[in-house]
């Protein structure tokens, strides 16, 4: 029947069931804003009844909008309270697996979708590029509604870009650059207006710095992402300090997602206590707001219906669920994610890395030399205890931290692959990987330094002034 859920809903686990209700939900309040045929109405609201009712039975929890699941998310974001899961959440990554996070489960504790074959070729199709080493190889591996995305685009419907840095020091490491390298490529392959969020105002709340530090971070942090490539013609960068007490419409968003999420619910998302600041309680609504098109009227002339894509680390995913459900309900189109795999510490793949620890990862500041000593000292090796071993059996990717470095950094896929099956079939020794791997970083890391030079105060203001992009709406 057309009013009651599809039969293999006992299958779907809380979580994905949570994620219908909320679907279903958002369709029920599109249908009466567009005043929809009473039937058609009066059908979408039984099935959401008979959703909820499965919720119900299956959770043994009433469904609580932007409340995810209590044997589900706590105060790890999506992790359950089981001692061999994974931690996932915007400040924690920790695993026991060598290997690094299991993503597969990840994906199903999050609700969100794997990134296929299919939808890489039609991101190649779309774009007329080659799909970017990083979506060959996984590296972005789930989405949530990147297909709206190319629907939108197709129909030669604008959408934007939104991504982000928490400045929590003055030097950034390469694995900093992985949003930032791949959202180059998006803007440049989409040709669509990027905006970047640096939260200076979450590191004040959280960190033990001046209000000040946090925002001279900010404004380094600038220097190295500009480095990166961008257009100052098609991006905007934004420091919370200085943008919340300039923009009219930033801020009544913020005050929009602030009126919909409960303290409940952020408890539930995010494991806030009683004896957090208030600060960090609001901060969440500050990290969404960019979502909406409406917090940069100077750039979208006013428009409140151009859909939003964000590329990120999984570990932000929270704020951007807690977003998805706001949005429909204060009359915004939901943000579309791409979500990438954690850069690794030098020291192995079960944490990520700290800026607080200058050798669990190569700094954009490092020599050659520093680099060159890191990695023959840091760097956790996959390979056997002897080199007569290491002949004999091969070494192991899976866990060797210069193979999953080169994975992010070498371009070359056929280079690549040929490294794979030396080193796992033990013709290639860990030693001479980590040359490689030296071989690779050194240049990359000089090259972003010259670049960075070049990065004046000047140029800094004109990416950081609010303005007119390079773009009609």
């Amino acid at each position: 029947m057309a009013d009651s859920p599809n039969c293999d809903l006992k299958s779907l686990s809380p979580l994905q069931l949570f994620e219908r209700v909320t679907e279903q939900g958002d369709k029920v309040r599109a249908l009466k804003a567009g005043k929809a045929p009473k039937d058609e109405i009066d059908a979408a609201v039984r099935m959401l009844l008979s959703l909820k009712l499965s919720y119900k039975t299956t959770t043994g929890q009433d469904y609580q909008a932007g409340l995810p699941p209590k044997d589900l998310v706590l105060i790890n974001n999506g992790t359950t309270k089981e001692e061999d899961e994974d931690l996932v959440d915007p400040w924690n990554v920790q695993t026991s697996n060598a290997k690094g996070v299991d993503y597969d489960k990840l994906i199903v504790r999050f609700g969100s979708s794997k990134i296929d074959t299919d939808l890489i070729n039609r991101i190649e199709r779309a774009t007329g590029q080659k799909p970017h080493h990083f979506l060959r190889r996984g590296i972005f591996f789930s989405h949530r509604d990147m297909d709206q995305v190319l629907d939108a685009y197709e129909n030669k419907k604008p959408f934007y870009l939104y991504t982000g840095r928490g400045p929590s020091s003055q030097a950034m490491h390469v694995g900093h650059l992985i949003p930032f390298l791949f959202t180059k490529w998006l803007q440049e392959v989409f040709d669509v207006p990027l905006v970047i969020q640096l939260t200076d105002d979450e590191k004040y709340l959280w960190k033990d710095m001046t209000i000040e530090k946090a925002y001279e971070y900010a404004r380094e942090n600038a220097k190295d992402i500009i480095a990166c490539g961008f257009d100052v013609n098609k991006t905007f960068i934004f420091s919370d300090l200085d943008y919340l007490g300039t923009s009219a419409g930033f801020y009544r968003n913020i005050v929009k997602v602030q009126k919909h999420v409960t303290f409940n619910q952020v408890k539930g998302i995010f494991g806030f206590t009683d004896s957090d600041c208030i600060g960090k309680i609001s901060f969440p609504a500050i990290q969404a707001a960019p979502s909406f098109s409406s917090s940069f009227p100077q750039i979208f002339n006013g428009k409140e219906n151009i859909q939003c894509l964000i590329p990120c680390a999984i570990d932000q995913d929270p704020y951007f669920r807690m977003t998805r459900d706001v949005a429909p309900r204060i009359g915004q189109p939901k943000p579309a994610l791409l979500h990438s795999v954690f850069f690794p510490a030098l020291q192995g793949a079960q944490t990520k890395m700290s800026a607080s620890d200058p050798n669990s990862s190569i700094f954009l500041t490092d020599t050659p030399k520093q680099i060159k000593t890191k990695i023959n000292k840091h760097a956790f090796s996959g390979g056997r205890d002897t080199i007569e071993e290491h002949r004999k059996y091969g070494g192991n990717c899976d866990v060797d931290v210069s193979f999953m470095y080169l994975t992010f950094f070498l371009e070359d896929d056929d280079r690549l692959e040929q490294l794979k099956q030396a080193y796992t079939s033990g013709e290639l020794l860990t030693g001479e990987l980590k040359k490689v791997l030296i071989e690779t970083m050194q240049p990359l890391v000089a090259a972003h330094q010259e670049r960075r030079k070049q990065v004046t105060d000047e140029i800094v203001k004109q990416f950081m002034t609010p303005r007119k992009l390079a773009f009609e709406f």
